[in-house]
C-alpha cells in the first residue's frame, strides 16, 4: 500500500530502552530505571481526590483553548512565579506539550521552512518539525555554551524560527535571562519565531529558570503538567502565545484535538493547588540530583555539565566506547540498568554519550549507582 515520506521519522530510541528493560523484567530481573523522564509520583492525591468527587459529572468538550478556569489559573502562576501579568486569553491548553508543539509548528511555519534545534535537545522537536513537512536545522553546541544555541546561530542557519529548551532535556542546562533576551533579539531581527520549551520549569535546584515572557511577548512558550505536576500519563499541556496569534491557534486545535481531555484538564486545576506536595517531588529529585553529581564521578563517568534543572545528566562516554546504544545495552544486561544512548538527542555526536534520568526514588537511584560503579570497576579491570 502506498505511504507518505512524512511518516518516515525516526524512532525515539528510549522507548526501545524502555521495551527491552519491560522485558528483562518480564523475565524475572529487577531493573533500575534511568531511561526514562517521567516523575516516579504520581499526580498530587489532593487533586486526584477532588476530581475524583467530579466524575459524576458528564465530562463533554470543552471549547477548543480549553478550561476558563484553568487558563486563569495558569495566568495568575506566572504572576506568582515570575511577577508577569499574562492575560488568560493567551494561555491555550494543549493535549501534553507534544500537542502544543503540534500546534505551534502548523501555526508558525510553512512547508519546507528551516527551524532550529540546539544539539543535543529533546528527540521529538526534529521528528514532529519533519511529520508535518518542516526543515529541522540541527545546531551543534559544546560544552563551553552549555548546550545552548547562540544568538549568532539564527542568521548563520538562515532560521524561519527556533526551539529552545531551558532547562533542557537532556543536559539539564539553563539560559540566564540576558541569554535568553539575546536569542529573542536575534530572532526578532531576522523575523524568525522563537519557541521556548519550558516544563522542566519548578524543577530547579540554585536558580529559578526564567521564561521567555520576562524578555518578550513574541514567542510561543510551551508547557506541560508531566513534570513538575507528576502528570504524564493525563496527556495535558499548555502553550501561551502573542495575542494576535490566539484566533489562528483555536482553530487550528478546534480542528486537530477538539479540546484536551477534560477530566485532565480538571485534574491539572486542582494540582495547582497543591504545593506541599510537588514541592516534596522536588526535594526528592534535589537529593538524587547530588546522589547523581557523586556517584557518577565515582564510578569514572565524570564528563558531564552538572544540570540547573530537570532530572537528567548528560554524559561524554567517549573514554569507553564509541557506540553508546551498544554500550547502554551492555548496562543493562549485566547491571541491570537501564539508561538512554545520546542518539535520540544527536544524530551526529549522540554515539559518544549516555543520558541518565533521576526522576525515580532516591532509593532507586542509589542502587542504580552502586550497581553502575560495580560495572564500570568491573569493566576497567
Amino acid at each position: 500500500m502506498r505511504h507518505a515520506t512524512r511518516g518516515e521519522v525516526d524512532p525515539f530510541i528510549v522507548m526501545d530502552v524502555m521495551e527491552a528493560a519491560r522485558q528483562a523484567e518480564e523475565a524475572g530481573r529487577h531493573i533500575i530505571h534511568m531511561e526514562v523522564g517521567q516523575p516516579g509520583t504520581g499526580a498530587p492525591a489532593a487533586a486526584r481526590a477532588r476530581l475524583a468527587e467530579e466524575l459524576s459529572e458528564p465530562l463533554g468538550y470543552t471549547v477548543g483553548l480549553g478550561l476558563p478556569a484553568l487558563r486563569a489559573r495558569i495566568a495568575a502562576h506566572y504572576a506568582d512565579w515570575y511577577g508577569v501579568d499574562l492575560d488568560p486569553a493567551r494561555v491555550v491548553i494543549t493535549s501534553g506539550a507534544s500537542g502544543a508543539f503540534l500546534l505551534a509548528f502548523s501555526a508558525l511555519f510553512d512547508n519546507a521552512e528551516r527551524v532550529g534545534l540546539g544539539t543535543p535537545c529533546y528527540p521529538s522537536y526534529r521528528q514532529i518539525l519533519k511529520a508535518v513537512g518542516l526543515t529541522p536545522v540541527d545546531i551543534p553546541t559544546t560544552f563551553a555554551q552549555r548546550f545552548q544555541p547562540l544568538p549568532g546561530d539564527v542568521a548563520a542557519h538562515d532560521l524561519a524560527g527556533l526551539i529552545v529548551a531551558s532547562p533542557a532535556n537532556p543536559t539539564g542546562t539553563m539560559l540566564d535571562r540576558d541569554a535568553l533576551a539575546a536569542l529573542a533579539g536575534a530572532c526578532q531581527a531576522r523575523d524568525a519565531a522563537l519557541i521556548s520549551d519550558e516544563i522542566y520549569h519548578g524543577i530547579d535546584y540554585d536558580a529559578q529558570p526564567v521564561t521567555a515572557l520576562q524578555v518578550t511577548d513574541e514567542v510561543y512558550v510551551v508547557n506541560s503538567f508531566s513534570k513538575y505536576f507528576s502528570m504524564t500519563g493525563w496527556r495535558v499541556g499548555w502553550m501561551v502565545v502573542p495575542s494576535d496569534h490566539v484566533r489562528r491557534v483555536e482553530r487550528l486545535a478546534q480542528n486537530m484535538f477538539i479540546c484536551a481531555p477534560h477530566a485532565s484538564q480538571r485534574l491539572a486545576l486542582h494540582a495547582m493547588d497543591c504545593p506541599d506536595e510537588l514541592e516534596a517531588n522536588k526535594a526528592v529529585y534535589a537529593a538524587n540530583r547530588a546522589l547523581m553529581i557523586d556517584g557518577l564521578k565515582a564510578a569514572g563517568l565524570d564528563r558531564f555539565a552538572p544540570p540547573d534543572g530537570a532530572f537528567y545528566v548528560y554524559v561524554d562516554v567517549s573514554a569507553y566506547t564509541d557506540d553508546a546504544r551498544a554500550f547502554a545495552a551492555e548496562i543493562l544486561d549485566q547491571a541491570g540498568v537501564a539508561v538512554t544512548p545520546g542518539l535520540d538527542f544527536d544524530a551526529a555526536r549522540g554515539h559518544r554519550w549516555l543520558r541518565f534520568s533521576y526522576a525515580r526514588s532516591t532509593d532507586d537511584i542509589r542502587e542504580g549507582l552502586e550497581r553502575l560503579a560495580t560495572f564500570m570497576a568491573a569493566r576497567r579491570a
